[in-house]
């Protein structure tokens, strides 16, 4: 941490002196590459390499280029990695990204209801190796992510090609909120022409349409559930609650159109609406006379979601650059009938907040002999907007500038070896301003054309939130003092990938500085962002064997052991201390043990799927106390089709196949899943 407070303490002259240099190197676009010996050394390694590793088989589903920013086969990548396909994302039966990642190894699921619904600001937030707000989502390379919220039940799978995963820190290269890994997701820029309806039990349906030609496409997505009852309970002063799930609806439109095979233009409206009634299960002996009976309605509440993202992405030989715009709105209305002594209190209250971001990411790769310079600048402006009403009707407005510049150094040392560098220098600039630089070290060690064993030691950031600083709401206390989250990930890990058969080993040790967390005030009921410290180790472990027909299996084991503990470091908010709320010990989070799985069927015009994902071994958050332990959840799904033409299919999807009533949340309040249920579909191409 010493390095950390010396770079911390860079004058603005030092920083301002780096964003020169790499600006100096990024415009040199007609300086020379490389020598031409070095070029054609370099053709002919790349060329036999390439014989070696069977080129004519090479398909973008083996390659990553989320993890380096450049492409790269899997196995070449000294990162843990994972690719999810457009095969993988049909045969898993999801219908939209939340639901394509609860069964990943290594990835916690966390929802609050069916069609991975959230409530309100509470989104099915994606936990990578336990640090429940170090995810960072892109888009085509593109954060999409605000505030730390992205609703991925809003985005869904039809529209997607493929899903690259890296896990452990990627701050360096892609900036705050990368603390556990970064997922991107990647949109089809081709697709034929389809319609797909659905219909199931719970009042479930599903319509998508996608249109176009000559590099158009235009799509519309539209998923349904009806009515679920108790899907969480909860204790008032008086009595018991239990919650229905009235409705749950995805919507979406997406235009892509692609002017060549440098220059393509992508925009997508998603919105995701959610309704629970609140009902007296149970009232106390304390209860008034005059108090509600059971069944009587406590309240209602519909949460609405929405995002529009804009992006024009450039991609050549040397040079990547995107344009974007995120707009994303949050509402809540809440209807109250009673008051927690269960007492007649109509009221009601509608709280909304809008996050919008636009800005520039750019970098330039230069080629110099066996190695490659990676740099690049970021620049964003952010707006967080919050309304909401209560007695005296209230309005906010912050904004701020985010910068940043970062390099990497890809150098092939021999045919077996080679190593990459990277740094990264971010700061921000508000009322409250805020600064990070960032390191990262990769070496890979090729033991075979088949086989490479990898080391990664990477620093990761967070930088806090618009809303975390300000507060904005009667719900939650601002906190001026609040720090960056600073850790390192530390990771050893082995590949190995030959004809059909991968197998993937990762061993790796997490230390997080100033953790951000939410804790509730008890004296004012509202929630106040202190900085606690996060630790977590584990091994990972996977084989997955994949065929084109016949038979193809998948598991993972994931140990692991995150845990926190209040930092100590003492923030003072309106004359209280935050730590007097937190644990100054450490605590267990999440499960221990997590083994997923799945196995697949494919001959001639049939295909079938059975996937899972068991966690055990689970606690769940409590306030001021020791996180209490939660029984496992064990996610399945089913998917059985038949094509009887090649432009026509029949799909049977069956989620939650042993019925079961497991908590899928990690939060103070048990969110349980929806029973057992089933969609069936029907696809056909024109």
């Amino acid at each position: 941490m010493k390095a950390y407070r010396k770079l911390g303490r860079k004058s603005l002259r030092a920083r301002n002196a780096l964003l020169a240099g790499l600006l100096v190197l990024g415009g040199g676009t007609f300086l020379p590459l490389t020598a031409e010996a070095a070029e054609a050394e370099e053709a002919s390694e790349t060329a036999q390499a390439e014989t070696a590793a069977e080129a004519p088989t090479y398909t973008m589903g083996e390659m990553v280029v989320t993890a380096t920013r450049t492409e790269k086969r899997e196995i070449d990548v000294p990162m843990a990695t994972e690719v999810i396909t457009e095969e993988d994302i049909k045969d898993s039966g999801a219908t939209n990204m939340a639901e394509i990642l609860q069964k990943v190894n290594g990835f916690t699921w966390n929802t609050m209801g069916p069609l991975g619904a959230s409530n309100g600001v509470m989104a099915n937030d994606v936990v990578v190796r336990g640090v429940d707000n170090g995810t960072l989502v892109l888009m085509n390379g593109v954060s999409i992510s605000q505030r730390g919220l992205y609703n991925l039940q809003e985005i869904p799978a039809d529209i997607i090609e493929q899903v690259e995963v890296v896990k452990g820190g990627g701050g360096t290269l892609y900036g705050s909120a990368a603390m556990g890994g970064v997922i991107n997701i990647i949109t089809k820029s081709e697709a034929a022409n389809s319609v797909t309806v659905g219909f199931g039990n719970f009042a479930q349906s599903k319509y998508h349409l996608n249109v176009g030609g000559d590099g158009l496409v235009v799509t519309y997505d539209r998923n349904w559930f009806g009515h679920v009852e108790d899907m969480t309970s909860a204790e008032v002063t008086r009595g018991m609650t239990t919650t229905d799930f009235r409705d749950t609806r995805n919507q979406s439109a997406t235009v892509s159109y692609k002017f060549n095979d440098h220059l393509n233009f992508m925009y997508g409206h998603y919105d995701t609406r959610t309704k629970f009634l609140r009902e007296v299960s149970e009232k106390y002996a304390t209860a008034s006379a005059t108090a509600a009976a059971v069944g009587a309605p406590f309240n209602d509440i519909e949460n609405i979601t929405s995002r529009d993202t804009v992006q024009l992405n450039y991609h050549d030989r040397n040079w990547k650059a995107s344009l974007f715009y995120n707009s994303g709105m949050i509402e809540k209305r809440t209807h109250t009938y009673l008051n927690s002594s269960l007492e007649a209190a109509p009221d009601w209250a509608d709280t909304q907040e809008k996050n919008i971001t636009y800005g520039l990411d750019v970098q330039r790769n230069w080629t110099i002999g066996k190695g490659t310079l990676t740099a690049g600048f970021f620049g964003e402006r952010e707006s967080f907007q919050q309304l909401y009403t209560d007695s005296n009707g209230t309005y906010s407005n912050f904004m701020r500038n985010n910068w940043a510049v970062f390099a990497q150094w890809d150098q092939k040392i021999d045919k077996k070896n080679s190593f990459i560098i990277g740094a990264r220098e971010t700061w921000a600039s508000a009322s409250e301003s805020y600064s990070n630089f960032s390191a990262s070290g990769q070496f890979l060690h090729k033991m075979t054309k088949n086989d490479s064993l990898f080391l990664n030691i990477s620093q990761s950031f967070i930088m806090p939130t618009l809303k975390q600083i300000y507060g904005s709401t009667n719900g939650q206390t601002a906190t001026p003092g609040l720090k960056p989250q600073k850790g390192i990930n530390y990771e050893i890990g082995w590949k190995r990938m030959k004809g059909d058969h991968t197998w993937k080993a990762s061993l790796f040790r997490m230390d997080i500085k100033d953790n951000i967390s939410a804790t509730l005030d008890p004296t004012t009921a509202s929630y106040v962002y202190g900085n606690e410290d996060f630790q977590n180790e584990g091994l990972e472990l996977s084989y997955a064997l994949q065929k084109k027909e016949g038979f193809s299996y998948n598991l993972g084991l994931t140990w692991q052991n995150p845990k926190v503990k209040d930092s100590g470091r003492i923030i003072s908010v309106m004359g209280r201390r935050v730590s007097d709320y937190t644990k100054p010990y450490w605590d267990r989070t999440l499960g221990k043990f997590q083994l997923t799985g799945g196995i697949s069927y494919k001959k001639d015009k049939w295909r079938a799927a059975f996937n899972w994902s068991l966690l055990t071994a689970r606690v769940r958050k409590v306030n001021a106390a020791p996180n209490i332990h939660e029984k496992p959840y064990f996610l399945t799904t089913l998917t059985v089709a038949y094509a009887p033409t090649d432009k026509s299919e029949f799909a049977l999807t069956v989620d939650n196949v042993f019925d079961r009533r497991d908590v899928v949340s990690k939060g103070t309040s048990p969110y349980y899943s929806a029973p057992c249920n089933f969609l069936f579909s029907f696809t056909q191409k024109f």
